[in-house]
């Protein structure tokens, strides 16, 4: 397990080069290869940004802070959230099988849960109600298509690229008074969320960071991560060691203004999947939680195939 840790660290900190001295870094869009669908990743700038709210931040709550300056290498991210269509590409692919290298214990199948008028299930919609173990096993199925590797952003990377350089409540300030422009939630998303990049990007060309359905990362739930995370000034992670609590980020079309900020934290639930009527209760879904989706990172860097191997062993089980 010592190593499997050391080289999750190494995966996560290995890119701390400039960024205007890597070859090719900026947005692009990736093809999968025997699918019919793309994406777009947008390069994120490396930097130093402060972490957490402020004590004087409308919502704030305890385990936001205290605030930390952390440095943080540059990676492209997923402009927009994972959509229906790029999930049902990975759910559908034939090749994937009992005993298969993506996952050897079942293949992935579609969410089991009702959805509302207007909440699709093809498309631009987002993926969603999928427990993280889906999210990642969506990575690793990335990456034997593709052989480049991807994974859930941190909970740092994601906040980093959630202000955008903004240290302000929002990215584009402390009033929610404008939050209509650029997210789904509450107020305006009449209890559903909606098709990806309807509404204006962040200054870093990111759609939907705030709202629309709330996002998986990489890291441990931990109230006390500010105090545990002081002396891991470069690229912090919170190295998971137990299936609950992680950390979510971004708040949803069901939230307040208040839960979108991007220093907000939002633990998992194991109640998010009661009325699953699996027995064992199934670890690719969560029956009540279609407001939970992701979005994916690739680090600069690309680690070797046996620190990859060793990522996935690490957060998956395998």
């Amino acid at each position: 397990m010592k190593l499997c840790v050391s080289l999750i660290i190494f995966i996560i900190t290995s890119t701390l080069s400039a960024q205007e001295n890597i070859p090719g870094f900026k947005k692009y869009t990736q093809n999968i290869p025997g699918a019919t669908v793309s994406f777009i990743m947008v390069s994120i700038p490396g930097g130093e940004f402060t972490m957490g709210s402020k004590t004087s931040e409308a919502g704030r709550d305890t385990d936001e802070g205290p605030q930390i300056e952390f440095k943080i290498s540059p990676f492209w991210m997923g402009q927009f959230e994972v959509t229906q269509n790029e999930f049902s590409s990975f759910t559908r692919d034939l090749n994937i099988a009992v005993n298969s290298d993506v996952d050897a214990i079942t293949r992935p199948s579609p969410p089991y849960i009702d959805f509302s008028p207007g909440m699709g299930k093809e498309g631009k919609f987002p993926a969603n109600s999928m427990q993280q173990y889906g999210a990642l096993m969506y990575c690793h199925w990335l990456y034997n298509k593709t052989g480049i590797f991807f994974r859930l952003p941190t909970e740092a990377e994601w906040e980093y690229a959630a202000k955008a350089g903004s240290v302000t409540t929002y990215f584009f300030g402390d009033d929610e008074k404008d939050l209509a422009d650029f997210a789904w939630y509450k107020k305006n998303s009449e209890g559903k969320y909606h098709e990806a990049g309807l509404l204006k990007p962040n200054d870093w060309g990111l759609y939907d960071m705030h709202g629309n359905v709330a996002e998986w990362t990489l890291d441990q739930y931990d109230e006390n991560y500010f105090e545990r995370m002081k002396s891991e000034i470069n690229n912090p992670v919170l190295i998971p060691d137990k299936k609950h609590p992680r950390t979510i980020k971004g708040g949803s079309y069901l939230d307040e203004a208040t839960e979108l900020r991007p220093a907000n934290r939002i633990k998992s639930e194991l109640k998010w999947n009661q009325r699953d009527p699996q027995i064992p209760k199934s670890k690719w879904w969560n029956t009540d939680a279609p407001f939970i989706g992701f979005r994916i990172v690739r680090p600069v860097e690309q680690p070797t195939p046996e620190a990859i191997e060793s990522f996935f062993k690490l957060h998956l089980g395998k």
